[in-house]
């Protein structure tokens, strides 16, 4: 049984993946590269910010990265000053969840400073037992964020449930030796995460509470 959940946040407790698209085009077009499909860049969303420049740009050079990187920066925290909302059922479960007992952490290709950033926004510093960022670890689809989760809470991977929308996630737990639980609503297709083989892929986040009951 699952004590310890792991949730991705951007698509798949945050619906905020228009929002990142956009500042990704808007900062490609600052530094005079092409502006990716919002497709494309929902794409990459999840990974940490570099890996992610990397993905839709190939062979971009560094000073262009840190361009972008200050760019898209600048327009999501702009943007950003009145949050992305939580996908429907999300806040009301995740109460729900720690009142059962839960440990309740995030993975999240954020920066550190970007959770922190948005948790205060929503009043929910200190909610999660545990964090981890892309630009303090390593990023997905190294199983390093959630190993480093196993070993704060001194688990087994037996005991974790890895939540999320893209197979970034999927693999990330794959390789952590992790359960998984797929969201169908965020930035990759079911199809694309079925192939991991998760627990499920959930249509709705509240059905998470049904699943691990079923356990």
């Amino acid at each position: 049984m699952a004590k310890l959940l792991i949730f991705d946040w951007d698509g798949t407790l945050c619906d905020s993946l228009s929002r990142i698209a956009l500042c990704i085009r808007c900062a490609a077009e600052e530094v005079g590269l092409p502006a990716p499909l919002e497709h494309e860049a929902r794409e990459i969303v999840g990974l940490g910010l570099i890996d992610a420049l990397e993905a839709l740009f190939p062979g971009i050079h560094m000073d262009q990265i840190l361009a972008m990187r200050d760019s898209y920066s600048r327009h999501f925290v702009k943007l950003d000053s009145e949050p992305s909302p939580f996908f429907e059922g999300v806040e009301t479960t995740l109460e729900q969840l720690k009142g059962e007992g839960y440990l309740l952490a995030v993975a999240t290709g954020k920066s550190r400073r970007g959770l922190d950033r948005v948790l205060k926004a929503r009043n929910l510093s200190g909610f999660f037992h545990g964090s981890r960022c892309a630009d303090e670890t390593a990023g997905k689809p190294n199983p390093k964020m959630l190993h480093e989760l196993l070993d704060e809470f001194r688990f087994l991977p037996g005991d974790a449930l890895m939540v999320g929308d893209t197979e970034f996630d999927m693999s990330m737990a794959v390789n952590a030796g992790v359960s998984r639980v797929a969201v169908s609503y965020g930035a990759h297709s079911p199809d694309r995460l079925r192939k991991y083989q998760p627990l499920a892929c959930l249509d709705k986040f509240a059905e998470i509470r049904g699943l691990l009951k079923s356990f």
